[in-house]
C-alpha cells in the first residue's frame, strides 16, 4: 500500500514522538507499506524553519536526509498535481494541504493525516 505521511505525521514518525498515533506507526511499519513523504512537505518544513516556527524543529535539509535515511520515497511536486487542487472542494485552505490531497488523489495513495479538516476529503484520508 502506498502512504503518503502529512508533513506532521512525517516528522514525528522520523523522531520518534510520543504524538504519533499508534494507528499511523501501525501503517507505516506494515510489511507491505511503501512510504512516502511530498517534496512539499520539505518546502513545508524548511519555509517555517526559516520562520523559527517551533513546531518545525529541523531545517528542510535535514528533513530531507531523515526521510530518506528512515527508508521513505520523496515524492516531487508534479504538474498534474498542481492542476488537481483547482477541482478539490474548499474544506482546507492551506496550500501545502491541498497538494497533499491532491496527490494522493492523483497517484493514488492514502493520505494518513492527523487534521480533521483534511479528513473531509474522504476515503484517501486515513484519519489518526
Amino acid at each position: 500500500m502506498n502512504l503518503l505521511l502529512d508533513t506532521h505525521v512525517a516528522l514525528w514518525a522520523i523522531t520518534d514522538s510520543v504524538k504519533l498515533p499508534k494507528k499511523a506507526r501501525d501503517l507505516i511499519e506494515a510489511p507491505h507499506a511503501f512510504v512516502w513523504v511530498s517534496a512539499a512537505s520539505v518546502w513545508e518544513i524548511a519555509i517555517k524553519h526559516a520562520l523559527g516556527r517551533g513546531d518545525m524543529p529541523v531545517s528542510g535539509q535535514d528533513a530531507a536526509r531523515y526521510f530518506r535515511e528512515s527508508g521513505y520515497r520523496l515524492l516531487a511536486v508534479e504538474a498534474e498535481h498542481a492542476a488537481a487542487v483547482e477541482e478539490l472542494p474548499g474544506h482546507h485552505q492551506d496550500p501545502f494541504d491541498r497538494i497533499l490531497v491532491a496527490q494522493a488523489l492523483i497517484e493514488p495513495m492514502r493520505l494518513i493525516s492527523h487534521d480533521p479538516m483534511i479528513a473531509r476529503y474522504g476515503e484517501i484520508v486515513v484519519a489518526v
